[in-house]
């Protein structure tokens, strides 16, 4: 588990590309800018895809974080609109 404190998660485990970054990016656009989001995703399409999208909206990756169960957690500073 990160020493990373977060402001929201949203748990994207339960959905499949691209439906997995459109709720990413509806997290996002609730938070102010500086804002970290907690991201719980599976290996694989969403780890390899999300993270890419979400830096060519222009936010920040902090970490990625391998949970050991099939699943990781991404960590995700909101970038000013």
């Amino acid at each position: 588990m990160s020493d990373i404190k977060f402001d929201d998660t949203v748990d994207i485990t339960d959905v499949v590309c691209p439906v997995t970054f459109v709720k990413v990016k509806v997290a996002l656009e609730e938070l102010d800018e500086g804002q970290i989001l907690s991201i719980r995703m599976n290996d694989g399409e969403p780890v390899q895809n999300v993270p890419r999208s979400i830096k060519e909206e222009g936010h920040q990756i902090l970490k990625l974080d391998d949970n050991e169960d099939g699943t990781y957690t991404l960590y995700v500073k909101k970038a000013g609109d």
